[in-house]
């Protein structure tokens, strides 16, 4: 079976992450969702995406590793929009650019980062079979 598979399973994640960020950017206000729960949701979306393709390109490592880089790329990613260079800021108004990057830096990015990243790690260990004990029978 294809989803057996636990890249599968987190390339799957991935669409539905991206699917729900699409429709809380899109549909959110329409649907009377707070503004900061559309933003704040939109940037744990973010971050959890972010989670699953390291852990796609990252096949091999550890969740703890995968779960590293992904909060180091969304540190970066974040710091980086303190920086702002001519072509930086051309490209950050264009829908990918700000999609990617985002605009305006902010502390609060990091608590949605945060928990978009412990979502992502809990569901990829759930999907992995990490939560669920294997019964090895009685010990003595």
């Amino acid at each position: 079976m294809i989803l057996a598979s636990l890249p599968a399973k987190r390339l799957l994640l991935a669409l539905a992450v991206i699917a729900g960020g699409a429709w809380l950017r899109l549909h959110g206000s329409s649907h009377h969702i707070p503004a900061s729960y559309i933003h704040y949701g939109y940037w744990a979306l973010w971050a959890a995406l972010v989670y699953f393709l390291v852990a796609l390109l990252l096949r091999s490592r550890p969740q703890n590793q995968i779960l590293f880089v992904a909060a180091l790329v969304c540190v970066l990613v974040e710091v980086s929009k303190l920086s702002h260079t001519p072509a930086l800021d051309v490209f950050r108004l264009t829908p990918v650019g700000a999609w990617l990057l985002g605009k305006v830096f902010s502390y609060w990015n990091f608590l949605a980062y945060g928990a978009g990243l412990a979502a992502a790690f809990g569901l990829d260990a759930l999907f992995a079979g990490n939560f669920i004990k294997k019964s090895r029978g009685r010990r003595r």
